[in-house]
């Protein structure tokens, strides 16, 4: 259900406006505030559902969710102007647009889908900066690298994102590590590289030229392979790319073996403080190892099928329990939202998109989608915020295993059948801006 309502737009105050003036224009400027709050008295009920606040202009300021929309929106009213940040939105707010979902559950996966949808100025500007986030990405390109960003920037680029991390610092030390381990090379991205197997492209005066003046110093010092001056071939340097690519997923060690190798002799030659540096870049690696180990059992961790039942009304005599569904998570993302099997039909139509969602096989490891990595965010904190919730799924083998609707229904509403879980457990009327916070 989505309700509208228009009303005049806040005026804007100049600077040199004098106090007895300002004061004026500021009770014009609250004029509107009680028609929307008149609004939201008489046609907004007290369950789980998203709130959009619009300008004058039909830009959309702000999204929230509530498990209580009409409580919700009404604490927005007693907000004091301009300390509060519900008074400064609610004052460029002209039109108020909610919609009512089965749980609290499914009112903050669309408060994330619709944030990210839209970008409301107010959700932007007025939550914990995203870009706190770390990712170490692998470019596309003839010779990829390794480097550090902040904030998931997207896969349209073409490149590989491992991540999100914590600890920016920590993590631009040990992708150096790695890079001068496997001889990556660290220049732009718009360096021209030129492999030794690519010597048709260029005279033999010119490469002997580049060996005696060679534009990589980090290939001097023998910490890179040397693509942009001719001192590798590209299958040379595209074997290093695989060996990193491997270590981040965790399926090859390679890199670690070789320093410890490296401090190994450096250790009985007696030259201990070359030995204590390479140490050092180990620990920096083993670490990096660490959080990748963290992030693979996140990941791996959040497939199942989670069944979650519509939510109770709120009063006695109030608006009907919300609808039970069967939410297809694997990988930390919702792939597929169904109701909950009830007849023959919606039985069928759950097993499909069961089978069509954990059945085929995905590449595992650290690398995660960036558009996903929002998701992932907010289910871990759910369940880890939520750890009772736990109960109410069906293992994605489970799921898996029953081959056919009636097996899968029953097995969904043993899950249903299951005791609610205590109400303490459940921490109060959070927000997207929350989740992140936990996470």
């Amino acid at each position: 259900m989505t309700s509208r309502r228009r009303a005049a737009a806040a005026p804007e105050l100049p600077p040199d406006v004098p106090p007895i003036v300002a004061a004026a224009l500021a009770s014009a400027a609250d004029a509107h505030l009680p028609a929307l709050k008149a609004m939201v008295r008489a046609g907004c009920e007290d369950r789980p559902g998203v709130y959009r606040m619009l300008g004058p202009d039909g830009e959309i300021l702000y999204v929230g969710k509530s498990k209580q929309i009409r409580t919700r929106l009404l604490s927005y009213f007693r907000c004091v102007y301009p300390d509060d940040k519900g008074a400064r939105i609610l004052r460029d707010t002209t039109h108020l647009e909610w919609e009512y979902t089965p749980s609290e559950f499914a009112a903050l996966l669309l408060e994330l889908r619709q944030i990210k949808r839209w970008r409301p100025r107010y959700n932007v500007l007025m939550k914990r900066d995203a870009r706190h986030w770390s990712f170490i990405k692998l470019t596309r390109g003839p010779a990829p690298k390794l480097h550090v960003v902040r904030g998931s920037t997207g896969s349209a680029d073409g490149g590989v994102y491992y991540g999100p991390f914590t600890g920016a610092h920590r993590i631009e030390e040990a992708v150096r590590e790695l890079s001068d381990a496997l001889g990556l090379r660290d220049c732009a991205q718009a360096t021209p590289m030129r492999f030794a197997d690519q010597g048709e492209l260029f005279v033999p005066e010119l490469v002997q030229l580049a060996g005696r003046t060679p534009r990589c110093i980090r290939h001097e010092v023998r910490k890179c392979l040397g693509p942009c001056v001719a001192a590798c071939t590209s299958d040379q340097y595209a074997d290093r790319v695989r060996l990193a690519r491997g270590f981040l997923d965790g399926a090859d060690d390679g890199p670690l073996d070789a320093l410890r190798a490296q401090m190994d002799v450096l250790s009985e030659a007696l030259e201990f403080e070359r030995a204590a540096m390479l140490r050092d870049k180990v620990r920096r690696l083993e670490d990096l190892r660490a959080q990748f180990d963290r992030l693979r059992f996140a990941v791996e961790t959040l497939s199942f099928a989670y069944v979650v039942p519509g939510a109770a009304p709120a009063r006695a005599g109030g608006s009907p329990a919300g609808e039970d569904r069967v939410y297809l998570v694997r990988r930390g993302r919702v792939r597929a939202d169904l109701p909950a099997p009830i007849d023959a039909a919606s039985r069928r139509a759950l097993h499909a998109a069961a089978r069509e969602v954990f059945v085929p096989r995905e590449r595992g490891g650290s690398a995660v989608p960036t558009h996903e990595v929002d998701e992932l965010l907010l289910l871990s904190w759910w369940f880890r915020h939520r750890p009772v919730e736990l109960g109410r799924t069906l293992a994605a083998p489970a799921v898996v295993a029953a081959d056919d609707p009636d097996a899968l229904a029953a097995a969904v509403l043993d899950v249903t059948a299951r005791p609610s879980p205590s109400p303490d457990a459940a921490p109060g009327d959070g927000s997207r801006e929350d989740a992140e916070r936990a996470a």
